[in-house]
């Protein structure tokens, strides 16, 4: 059967990716301080990509969604393989800015391992949640939805980053503080953004023409049938 051509559907795709990318390249090296608390700056925009996998999945499925986050996968491979190929080109005589280079660019194998195992797996069932319970909801609640979703899938991104990047190092109180806190400002902000959420949603169902419900899908993770 041929498949159905959508309008946005990879504009959606592209922000997507550009969103992991983004908060994992530019984010994840600083640390922010704003009336004493201190966070990871990264972890303002990184929850974005949970929105925007409640809107692939709401509108488009969870197959289409699956795509994506297999397309986000591979961008993340590709951009730590090139992070490691710049950072090994020895620098030019006179160039002095290696140092800076390694500070912002060098993650240690953990944190990338880490990074993108909770991605996959967070991202995923993220997806599998909210298609799910739009099932079970016959479409109503989408609040409930998108805010239980990424309850789950942030918790599960959250369990499994931090003791993968960063048990041994940091001591079992600061992890524990960490992923805690880190994890109220994810499922704060997807409360917070919420409306933006709906008006997004809305406008694609009505330009794609399309409402998908997922009662009959293969929800295998390892597949990219879409």
């Amino acid at each position: 059967m041929q498949q159905r051509q959508y309008k946005y559907y990879e504009f959606v795709m592209a922000a997507f990716v550009t969103i992991i990318l983004c908060s994992n390249l530019i984010g994840a090296a600083k640390v922010a301080t704003i009336s004493g608390f201190s966070f990871g700056a990264g972890v303002l925009f990184f929850p974005v990509s949970y929105i925007f996998g409640d809107i692939l999945t709401e509108v488009y499925g969870y197959a289409k969604a699956r795509r994506v986050v297999w397309a986000g996968f591979g961008a993340m491979i590709f951009a730590t393989f090139m992070s490691w190929c710049v950072l090994a080109l020895p620098p030019a005589a006179g160039w002095p800015h290696q140092a800076a280079f390694e500070t912002v660019f060098a993650a240690t194998p953990r944190i990338v391992l880490g990074s993108m195992v909770a991605f996959f797996c967070g991202e995923l069932c993220n997806s599998f949640v909210l298609a799910k319970m739009k099932v079970a909801t016959q479409g109503k609640h989408l609040w409930m939805r998108t805010i239980g979703s990424t309850i789950a899938g942030e918790g599960v991104d959250t369990l499994i980053f931090y003791p993968i990047a960063f048990y041994g190092i940091w001591s079992n109180e600061l992890l524990v503080t960490v992923m805690l806190s880190n994890y109220m400002i994810k499922v704060a902000w997807e409360a917070l953004i919420t409306p933006f959420t709906y008006l997004i949603v809305n406008a694609l169902k009505k330009a794609e023409n399309e409402d998908f419900y997922d009662t009959k899908t293969d929800f295998n993770p390892f597949t990219l049938k879409g």
